[in-house]
């Protein structure tokens, strides 16, 4: 007789053991859910299972968008210092994933030594071969802004002919890898470049079911005047609007990421307070 009083009891104890919210979502995944994906086989057409360091890794920041819109720069801005491998330029410079992690001292680890790090959360990744793991490492820095958040620099999105180009894996499936495990996805654009191309139109309808992870932010905006801008965020709009198939209008965040002076500062109000 009420013997489910027992069964919650003993649940409650079994809680109270757990010290943090991370080790009490352990022990759910390991005790309910990871027993029944093991029984439909969710992992063979899924993800793999996961273990401890999903759990413990420091929410993920995702930077996407096409060549030259700033995402390097953007990171630049935040740590307000260079990181190990930092590359800037007008053309195609990153043609690396790099994950940008906290640590004691600066150096860079290459993608074959991530991907076997017990403590770091990219076991997986070893699927999609050495071609990929050849364009994937880690930079670590003493920065306080690491110290509670990683940070995902990624190559930009050809356009034209040059995404007709073989990268030697599945650039698509490597980006949806990371979207689905990051907390926030920052899509960046550039005042001058506009057009979104076939690559990033079919990376951003991947996305279905994530849209709240999205944050839409216009870079560079302060290299036009304000009529010029205010044509710019129109046009911005206009295109995604025919990708993101959504009922309610995104927001596009306008500023200008980087530690030079503004080259049109009349719009410099709008900038902080957007």
């Amino acid at each position: 007789m009420f013997t489910w009083m027992g069964k919650d009891e003993s649940k409650r104890r079994a809680m109270e053991m757990c010290e943090t919210v991370s080790d009490g979502l352990k022990s759910v995944y390991k005790n309910k859910i990871l027993p029944l994906e093991q029984a439909y086989g969710f992992h063979q057409f899924h993800s793999p299972a996961l273990d401890d360091t999903d759990f413990d890794a420091k929410p993920m920041v995702l930077l996407v968008g096409q060549y030259s819109t700033g995402k390097t720069t953007f990171i630049q801005y935040l740590l307000e210092n260079d990181f190990p491998g930092i590359r800037i330029g007008p053309e195609p410079t990153t043609d690396s994933f790099i994950c940008i992690m906290h640590g004691n001292e600066e150096r860079i680890i290459p993608g074959n030594a991530l991907v076997v790090d017990p403590k770091k959360p990219f076991k997986p990744l070893g699927k999609y071969g050495n071609t990929f793991l050849n364009r994937f490492q880690c930079s670590t820095m003493d920065s306080s802004v690491l110290k509670g958040v990683t940070i995902i620099d990624t190559p930009g999105i050809l356009s034209g002919e040059k995404q007709r180009v073989d990268r030697g894996y599945d650039f698509h499936e490597v980006l949806e890898w990371f979207a689905e495990r990051v907390d926030r996805i920052i899509l960046l654009f550039d005042a001058h470049k506009l057009d979104i191309s076939d690559e990033f139109r079919g990376f951003v309808e991947r996305l279905k079911g994530q849209h709240d992870k999205i944050r839409i932010v216009l870079n560079k905006a302060d290299m036009v005047d304000s009529q010029a801008l205010m044509r710019v965020y129109g046009a911005l709009m206009w295109s995604l609007g025919k990708i993101l198939h959504t009922p309610e209008v995104e927001r596009v965040y306008i500023g200008s990421f980087w530690n030079q002076p503004l080259r049109y500062d009349v719009n410099k109000s709008i900038f902080q307070s957007e």
